[in-house]
């Protein structure tokens, strides 16, 4: 009887499962027919939420035939309502399309679908504060600061939640997947020059602080940045800007398929730059930059998509250098002069970039990337002046000629057990960096060399593997939890020595990640990110058979970190991110490319809090604020001993966006960076800056006139500080203070751009 009775309620929950229907659909951009990812796809009343994949599909099964309201929502376009009606054992399939629209913070959603990819903070700030120069790119990640040193062609210097960066060390910078960071670069490990990158270009920025990504490996210990570049143009365009200081710039970009390439799902684009500036300093920059980008996406099938990304990018200028205060306080030379104006550089990178993504029927999803790069670097500096060679000065070149190419892949497949969703994601990747001569040499007015400190040919492998489980435990509960594994081998030829020498290194290191995300409803949620990342280091100092390195084993020194957050809307308007996070290193190796010598700083503790607030106060007027502080020190060294130099310990940055339906739009700007130790003891201290900028626009269908200032109050600041020991010429001993590159003064620009 049991038997019958248990046969008969398997035969009626099949017979009613099989009545049961399913909502299936698309999303697409209206101006550019492309897929939307991302878009936040709600069944009104029912609780029942997904998100939109690589190629803007999404599904609903399981549903009782009814008539159901899809609400549609995505940032900076206008929400969607849909009626559909569900038939038993059939799918509804919908092709949607979305409009731009001014943004609207009542319409942002905090969500438990995918959790642990939330973009919410970069997506807001994208659409209320277009790029217009290359530093703001940067500039989009919230406490991230930047400072120029080196004149307008070199990688600027970051700074990054109680980290002096450098040029790029710890943090990963990409371009639509491509790596940014050079290894084992001439100037300094992880030099990361994003001047190849076009400003109107960007379409977007993902960024994550920490190490909590299983697909974000080397540099990423303080954390990430992918910038995404535009898949298609809404319109060509051509675009003149003047300012101040011999400032000139021209930007086009062309719609190469138009209308008909997007009934096809197909666009490509044609761009180009040319920049040139003397700039603010007595000697002048000649600064001068071309970048040429040409970008083609297209479907395969109707399951598979093919981005090709090529550019090339060239840049050269002089520079005024690091200057010290005794010479500008002794009448020497002025706030904006130099002590070497031979100073300057020239760099040039080619890329190829290849994404090609598949997703199946079954809504598996395959990702394969392919990138090249052949990158040039020269750069000629003059850090102490004359405290090594009391004659010739102290100027130095570095230089590299580089292939890097590499690959990554994943596979993701999602699998529904009851009310419980896995995303599992499997993934390889593979990077080979290849320079030839590079080289650190004693120079003498950017003509002479008089002696080479370091010259050899680098070959170093990064090859990683990653797997990575997303559970949707609940509606309100998501996991997250990943390994990966990041295997080494740097080689170094050494052709200082006769016959040349070639030495190796070889390390793995393993890095878990475990997140955990708490979504009470669509206003607040919680989250507890903890992982394992680690410090690479230069292939000079990792193959020297006697060096640091190879005496305590710390090749690939580990770093520690977790952050405690809230993500919280308290009103319709408002949005908060906090968090409080805490990073703890094993060792902190730098190799010093000025030098060729390396600083060990042993053992370190970061810990902070960060707060982001968007709050849109009318229908076109919306404010934001981010404050940041950290705490770092060196564990090993003495309580009065053990500042990190140059490590910011408080920034904020804010300011206010106006965007209006009549074309009138622009955002008045500020940045603050406090005081911070200089040097070990704090007895040298950086001094801190306050900086206003504005930024305002007048659009119509075919133009747009732009008016764009920086330092509107005409601040004196310092932008880079450091504490060095020098020597002037004539000088008897060395001086240790600090020098500084000045920041910019007042400086206005006009821009006219033609839409078509």
């Amino acid at each position: 009887m049991r038997s019958v009775l248990l046969l008969f309620f398997v035969l009626v929950s099949l017979q009613a499962h099989a009545h049961l229907g399913s909502i299936s659909g698309t999303v697409h951009d209206q101006a550019t027919n492309l897929p939307l990812r991302g878009v936040t796809v709600q069944l009104t009343g029912l609780g029942k939420a997904t998100l939109t994949n690589e190629l803007g599909q999404f599904r609903f099964d399981g549903l009782v035939p009814s008539p159901y309201k899809l609400e549609l929502s995505y940032v900076g376009f206008k929400s969607l309502l849909v009626d559909v009606v569900v038939r038993e054992d059939q799918t509804t399939f919908l092709k949607t399309v979305l409009t731009s629209a001014p943004v609207e913070l009542r319409e942002v959603v905090v969500s438990s679908q995918r959790a642990h990819d939330q973009q919410l903070i970069s997506s807001l700030d994208i659409r209320l504060r277009p790029i217009t120069n290359s530093q703001e790119i940067l500039r989009l990640v919230p406490g991230l600061f930047i400072g120029q040193h080196a004149g307008g062609g070199k990688a600027e210097q970051i700074f990054l939640r109680g980290f002096d960066l450098d040029h790029g060390t710890d943090i990963r910078l990409t371009v639509d997947g491509m790596p940014v960071n050079m290894v084992s670069h001439a100037h300094g490990q992880g030099y990361a020059d994003l001047h190849f990158v076009i400003p109107e270009l960007v379409e977007g920025a993902d960024f994550k602080k920490g190490p909590y990504h299983t697909d974000k490996g080397n540099f990423s210990t303080a954390g990430w940045v992918d910038f995404r570049t535009k898949t298609a143009l809404d319109h060509s365009f051509a675009k003149l800007e003047v300012g101040q200081y011999n400032t000139y710039r021209a930007v086009a970009g062309l719609d190469l398929l138009g209308s008909k390439g997007r009934a096809k799902n197909q666009s490509a684009y044609l761009a180009s730059e040319y920049s040139y500036s003397d700039s603010y300093f007595d000697n002048p920059q000649h600064f001068k930059r071309v970048n040429v980008v040409g970008k083609y996406h297209g479907h395969l099938t109707p399951n598979t998509n093919l981005t090709l990304t090529g550019s090339t990018f060239w840049s050269k200028w002089n520079h005024s250098g690091q200057i010290p205060d005794r010479a500008v306080e002794s009448g020497l030379i002025g706030f904006f002069g130099s002590i070497d104006p031979s100073e300057g550089g020239e760099t040039s990178r080619t890329n190829l970039n290849a994404q090609l993504v598949t997703v199946t029927p079954r809504n598996h999803i395959i990702k394969n990337q392919f990138f090249y790069s052949n990158y040039n670097f020269e750069l000629y500096s003059n850090f102490t002046f004359f405290k090594e060679d009391s004659v010739n000065g102290d100027q130095i070149r570095q230089k590299e000629h580089r292939n890097l190419f590499g690959y990554n892949g994943s596979y993701s497949t999602q699998t529904n057990i009851g009310k419980t969703r896995w995303t599992t994601t499997l993934g390889a990747q593979y990077r080979q960096d290849i320079t030839n001569h590079t080289e650190l040499s004693h120079t003498k007015n950017r003509v002479e060399t008089l002696n080479r400190i370091k010259f050899g040919n680098i070959n170093e492998i990064n090859a990683a593997a990653y797997a990575d489980e997303l559970i949707q435990l609940s509606d309100q509960f998501t996991l997250n939890a990943g390994v990966r594994v990041d295997y080494f081998r740097s080689q170094y030829e050494d052709l200082l020595v006769v016959p040349p020498t070639t030495k190796r290194a070889t390390q793995a290191i393993v890095s878990p990640k475990l997140n955990l995300y708490y979504t009470i409803n669509p206003r607040f949620q919680l989250y507890l990110n903890t992982g394992k990342g680690f410090h690479s280091n230069d292939a000079r100092v990792v193959t020297a058979q006697d060096g640091p390195l190879r005496r305590t084993g710390q090749i690939l020194p580990g770093a520690y970190g977790s952050d405690l957050g809230v993500l919280v809307k308290p009103f319709p308007k408002l949005l908060i991110n906090a968090a409080a996070w805490y990073l703890w290193m094993e060792q902190e190796f730098v190799y010093v490319g000025d030098e060729g010598v390396v600083e060990p700083s042993g053992r370190s503790r970061r810990q902070g809090i960060d707060v982001s607030v968007r709050y849109q106060l009318t229908r076109n007027l919306y404010a934001d604020i981010d404050l940041n502080t950290a705490k770092p020190r060196a564990i090993d060294a003495e309580v009065s001993q053990n500042y990190l130099p140059l490590a910011p310990t408080f920034t904020s940055t804010g300011g206010l966006s106006l965007q209006t339906a009549y074309g009138l739009n622009g955002s008045i700007r500020y940045r603050y960076m406090g005081d911070r130790p200089a040097n070990e003891d704090n007895s040298i201290v950086a001094s801190g800056y306050f900086v206003t900028d504005l930024q305002a626009n007048y659009t119509k269908h075919r133009y747009n006139i732009g008016l764009s200032v920086q330092n509107l109050l005409n601040t004196r600041w310092k932008e880079t500080q450091f504490a060095t020991e020098s020597r002037l010429q004539g000088e008897s001993a060395p001086v240790d203070e600090i020098h500084f590159t000045p920041g910019t003064p007042f400086f206005a620009r006009l821009s006219l751009t033609y839409f078509w």
